[in-house]
């Protein structure tokens, strides 16, 4: 089928389903462009909380996947491509996690949104990087914390709070790889671009931002701010919603190590396709499940942090 084909049975199929496709900042522009909701995994939550379709498809990943049912259990919930993983959520094994949690006892446990549905049933309550200060914040400053699995996120959050939450040693690949050299080298080169870093990124990288913040606070400060220029520290495809949003502006990604490449993507992200997604329309599969016990201790947190939001 032509790209032009397949668009069009997209936008039949889900009409006739009833479905809501929703798709993370870092798809494919032709994903990110099609899809009925567009954002980063808190707002991807918040609509899954709230949409009245029969389905949804989530172009992500697994563990967006998860979310979305976890939120609506009475929606069939599909993805792309099962094998669309997260490193990220893969460095936190819930067995391994569920035996730390237990070393420390008398800890609250804070795990990032970036996990499965096993992790997520042994936390207290869920964050995204949208939120995680201000519900870190909520807690008092003597309260003993656990934070999973990104140590990168939780090391900003202790350097901004002045906390000392215990910390996972997990990261994701995307975010670890970034250039510090190459991104020094971008700064000598334009000198007026303002350097836009996710917090999953190294200290060594968030040092020399200029803005930390999640997908969404970047995406919003690349827009209103008055700079031209930008330098990205984050996964390459949102810079397809901040060209649409800024055509004027440049926008630079920052480059990985050890690569030629000019910029940084996740091949689990990019696993998803257009073909892929009127598939998943078509025959309805693969369908995401999230066993009922592990759905009930889950939920819980994520609500929490749904309302910690507000």
């Amino acid at each position: 089928m032509t790209k032009a084909e397949l668009i069009e049975g997209i936008n039949r199929l889900r009409k006739e389903k009833n479905a809501v496709i929703l798709a993370h900042y870092y798809q494919t522009g032709d994903i990110q462009d099609i899809a009925d909701v567009v954002g980063d995994s808190l707002a991807l939550a918040q609509w899954a909380a709230n949409t009245d379709a029969d389905m949804m498809v989530v172009c992500g990943v697994n563990f967006m996947g998860e979310t979305a049912k976890i939120l609506s259990p009475d929606k069939k919930v599909l993805i792309p491509d099962l094998e669309a993983g997260c490193s990220l959520a893969d460095s936190c094994d819930a067995t391994a996690f569920e035996r730390f949690v237990k070393e420390h006892p008398d800890h609250t446990v804070i795990s990032y949104v970036n996990t499965t549905a096993a992790v997520k049933a042994l936390t207290d309550v869920v964050v995204t990087s949208t939120n995680a200060r201000k519900i870190v914040d909520q807690f008092p400053c003597d309260a003993k914390l656990i934070f999973g699995p990104d140590r990168n996120l939780g090391a900003y959050i202790n350097s901004v709070t002045g906390r000392n939450m215990l910390l996972w040693n997990g990261a994701c690949h995307v975010h670890e790889q970034f250039s510090l050299e190459k991104l020094v080298n971008l700064k000598k080169q334009y000198p007026d671009a303002k350097v836009l870093a996710h917090p999953e990124c190294k200290a060594t990288v968030l040092t020399v931002a200029d803005v930390v913040g999640s997908t969404q606070a970047l995406l919003n400060y690349s827009r209103d701010n008055e700079a031209q220029t930008f330098i990205v520290a984050t996964e390459s495809g949102i810079l397809h919603e901040m060209m649409k949003s800024s055509p004027n502006k440049q926008f630079i990604p920052v480059p990985p190590e050890d690569s030629t490449c000019a910029c940084n993507e996740c091949n689990f992200m990019r696993l998803n396709t257009l073909e892929k997604l009127y598939n998943c329309l078509l025959n309805e599969t693969p369908e995401v499940f999230v066993d009922e016990t592990i759905r009930e201790a889950a939920v819980k947190p994520i609500l929490r942090m749904l309302e910690m939001s507000k």
